[in-house]
């Protein structure tokens, strides 16, 4: 994994970690959710918080991101001041996605004791990336 500085990166998706791709007896029970993968960009543009002052800042008095933004460390978030709703990854210290959900603005949302990293995108843009529970992500920067 590696520190990272305040910034810009790519976010890559890996393809190889997807819990919960195949069912008990192995066939494949997320047709959707693999067709999203293939197709999401090689790498999504990514800007990467790590100071207490870009993380304090996050996506507030913005209209959108395109992309996503990282803020590490971080185990919670909130969209109080937010002018559209957002998927949230909580990420583990792997970076594997260990919950995940959708804000809307005016919320706080619950810590996540496991989370080392959080992960926000515009609401809907991480499933047309395939980011669900149990993947894991890069970060190249």
């Amino acid at each position: 994994m590696g520190r990272w500085r305040n910034g810009q990166g790519r976010l890559v998706v890996d393809p190889s970690e997807d819990e919960g791709a195949r069912g008990a007896d192995g066939a494949d029970t997320a047709d959707g959710a693999r067709e999203a993968r293939r197709a999401a960009p090689s790498g999504i543009p990514l800007e990467i918080a790590t100071s207490y002052r870009a993380r304090t800042r996050g996506l507030l008095g913005r209209d959108g991101i395109e992309g996503a933004i990282l803020l590490s460390p971080a185990s919670s978030v909130h969209t109080f001041r937010m002018r559209f709703a957002i998927d949230v990854a909580y990420l583990n210290s792997r970076m594997k996605v260990v919950s995940l959900h959708t804000m809307k603005p005016g919320r706080l949302g619950t810590p996540r004791l496991r989370a080392r990293h959080v992960l926000e995108a515009e609401a809907g843009a991480m499933a047309s990336w395939g980011i669900r529970r149990g993947t894991r992500v890069r970060v190249e920067q």
